[in-house]
């Protein structure tokens, strides 16, 4: 197992959902499990490796799917080969392995369980009925945390399994929301194919086991844009974004009402206000360390925060989490569809499952219309500004006008708090630029200037 060990130590810092980069790993593997190989004659072994890097603090916990293969038959792109840990052997990413996708696919939508050293897999189909025929599988490039097989045919309707592969104890909530959303017949989600389970050592405690959840199926909709790119294009040409913008905030809206009437909305008391106010005060002070900038402005953003301190808030519920135009899709005959709930990635499971603020989300998309305009800056820094920041100014109102026409919700009433929201928002763009884009962390100023020293409402 050493060899296997040393084998990913080397390949997985090169792969986009290794968080701790730039130090190699300290792996220590947790357990494991087997699954049958459904192709007749493919005589690959297929294994999913469940293994905690200690190096991180915390641990972090990943899962690495494998199909062991004979290395004098080996038909994989270099590019998803892992290492061969012993003669004779090479090993391959199993998202990337034919067997292996047809493998997971046939557990998540038939059931079953599949077992191996200190691991009990289970399968867990929806009961929602999704037409079935063969499929072949890709990878869907480009993300960062997780790894999406997408399935499609002649004749089955499309899938995508995502593969979470840093694992956390407890339901993953995107399974739970998004599932909930779809059996109670809303539009605005996919359709939920089934999932994937799993339980493990619990290696915080060295005693007992948890459970958590290791991948999730859904519909597929292909050949649609998600709302990034129809809002930049938009922006960028001048076309007027109102229409789609309110119909996307009444969509907001109708998901919020749902997720309200499915999960319980308990009472904003004094501890969970305390706590928001601490967490916008924690990170307003890591932003000043690492952007100093704003530091000039630290008076008039704690003015915004004692604002919306001192007004009523409304009850709390589940909701999206991370919030913003990519996590959108434009269905034709259908409109816009919400995905990834999440919640944000870092963030422990249980945090990401309590209830929270629907204005997070809202604040959320705001911030993301505003991105808009500063990615149009970015890209043309001759042209002048002021046509894109009218374009993000009317989008983010008309988004406004129509979640509070299809919530019934007066934001007057909760301008002050929607506003810290926003600004806490901002600040957090702010520490993530400085870190990963230098040369965009204007966009997250801009605002910041904007909403603390406004004497406007919210836009």
């Amino acid at each position: 197992m050493d060899s296997t060990l040393a084998c990913l130590a080397a390949w997985m810092p090169r792969q986009r959902w290794y968080a701790a980069k730039g130090r190699p790993p300290s792996l220590r593997l947790i357990g494991w499990w087997e699954i049958d190989n459904p192709l007749p004659g493919d005589e690959a072994r297929l294994r999913t490796l469940l293994v905690s890097d200690e190096g991180s603090l915390p641990p972090v916990l990943y899962q690495v799917p494998i199909a062991e293969r004979a290395t004098a038959h080996l038909d994989a792109d270099a590019e998803h080969v892992i290492g061969s840990p012993e003669p004779g052997t090479t090993f391959v990413d199993g998202a990337h392995d034919p067997a292996y996708a047809q493998a997971l696919l046939a557990l998540v939508t038939g059931g079953g369980e599949a077992r191996g050293p200190n691991v009990v897999t289970r399968g867990i189909p929806n009961s929602a009925e999704i037409a079935t025929g063969p499929r072949h599988a890709s990878v869907l490039r480009g993300e960062q945390s997780n790894t999406s097989i997408i399935y499609a045919g002649e004749t089955g309707e499309p899938i995508i399994c995502k593969v979470f592969r840093q694992l956390h104890p407890g339901l993953n909530p995107d399974i739970e929301l998004a599932t909930a959303l779809a059996d109670a017949g809303s539009a605005h989600v996919p359709r939920a194919v089934g999932s994937l389970e799993a339980r493990w050592p619990d290696s915080t405690t060295a005693a007992g086991s948890v459970y958590g959840s290791l991948a999730f199926a859904q519909e597929f909709l292909p050949g649609v844009e998600d709302a990034w790119r129809v809002a930049l294009r938009a922006g960028a040409r001048g076309d007027d974004f109102t229409e789609r913008a309110g119909d996307l905030g009444a969509a907001t809206a109708d998901v919020h009402l749902s997720l309200a009437a499915l999960f319980p909305t308990p009472q904003t008391d004094d501890a969970s206000r305390a706590a928001t106010s601490a967490t916008w005060r924690r990170r307003l002070s890591i932003a000043i360390a690492e952007v100093p900038a704003i530091a000039e402005r630290q008076a008039a953003i704690e003015r915004v925060y004692e604002r919306a301190e001192a007004t009523w808030w409304p009850h709390r519920q589940r909701i999206h989490g991370d919030y913003h135009l990519g996590q959108v899709l434009l269905v034709p005959d259908r409109g816009w569809v919400l995905l990834d709930f999440e919640g944000e990635p870092l963030r422990p499971m249980a945090e990401r499952r309590e209830p929270d603020l629907a204005l997070r989300d809202v604040a959320g998309m705001l911030r993301s219309f505003d991105y808009v305009a500063g990615s149009i800056r970015q890209g043309d820094p001759a042209r002048a500004p002021g046509a894109a920041q009218e374009w993000a100014r009317s989008a983010r109102t008309a988004f406004l006008d129509g979640y509070c026409a299809a919530s019934g919700t007066d934001l007057d009433d909760q301008r002050e708090l929607l506003a810290a929201l926003e600004l806490d928002k901002a600040v957090y763009e702010a520490i993530y630029e400085a870190r990963n884009r230098p040369t965009w962390v204007s966009i997250p100023l801009r605002a910041i200037a904007r909403l603390a020293d406004r004497s406007e409402t919210v836009v």
